[in-house]
């Protein structure tokens, strides 16, 4: 071989192992596991959670108990884990301090108990309704009544309204498409067990994002989470909004290995 063939030999060499340390050192962007969906003149980012296939988990305060507040908190409270983030989402409504304002289940503990008052609001507008996932990995939306009624044991659960979709139904107070327009979020549960959390990209509609649920996604159950403060956390879209303080939040993560 020529010396000048070697130098290029080496060359190549050095190039290749030079580009397999750059590769492990920046690896490629995580694969988006929220999409954009558009129904009926509106964008919405919808968020499919499988059970069995990701982690989910609920959360409001740190380790030491301060109230999160936002997504740049919950990456710290994460620690390494927070590499494992597939979204993460505001998961109900609260008190001004961040504190869930109805039932609030971490992990099987009850932080904040089930709210059944009257009041005014979107989360007295009746029937509100729980997201739960049971001991056993069941996953539901149901009206607080029903959540009730069926005493099982959960490990995750949060309380907010009011219920957008009903056993197929549209709540009776909502209409098809209202006058109130805000950016929104909400979470439904298909008859597979599979939980859609959504977040529209523009301000909608009440009933415009019930329809969503029922008609698009075929969630005969979906539970508003809330307005205004609705807020994503997307690493796969390059995407965290801090412009709110949130209170609980929704987290799904990567099984760890």
């Amino acid at each position: 071989m020529t010396l000048a063939a070697r130098f290029v030999m080496i060359l190549v060499l050095g190039l290749a192992a030079f580009a397999g340390r750059a590769d492990s050192a920046n690896p490629p962007a995580r694969e988006a596991v929220c999409a954009p969906r558009a129904f009926d003149g509106a964008s919405f980012l919808i968020c499919r959670w499988t059970p069995g296939a990701e982690t989910l988990r609920l959360d409001w305060t740190d380790a030491a108990g301060a109230p999160l507040r936002s997504f740049d908190k919950l990456q710290q409270a994460l620690g390494p884990a927070a590499g494992r983030v597939r979204f993460a989402m505001n998961a109900g409504m609260f008190e001004d301090d961040g504190r869930p304002l109805g039932l609030f289940i971490a992990d099987g503990r009850t932080l904040s108990p089930l709210n059944r008052f009257h009041g005014f609001g979107n989360f007295y507008l009746k029937p509100n309704g729980v997201f739960s996932v049971s001991a056993d990995g069941q996953v539901q939306i149901e009206t607080t009544d029903a959540f009730v009624s069926a005493a099982r044991k959960t490990a995750w659960a949060t309380q907010s309204g009011p219920m957008l979709v009903i056993d197929g139904q549209l709540h009776p107070a909502i209409q098809p498409d209202g006058p109130s327009r805000l950016i929104r979020n909400a979470v439904g549960v298909d008859a597979d067990g599979s939980a859609y959390f959504v977040i529209s990209q523009a301000p909608v509609s009440f009933g415009k994002l019930a329809r969503l649920f029922r008609d698009e996604l075929h969630c005969p159950n979906a539970l508003f989470l809330d307005g205004t403060v609705s807020s994503l956390w997307a690493p796969g879209l390059n995407r965290r909004d801090n412009a709110r303080l949130i209170g609980p939040i929704v987290t799904v993560l990567d099984r760890a290995p």
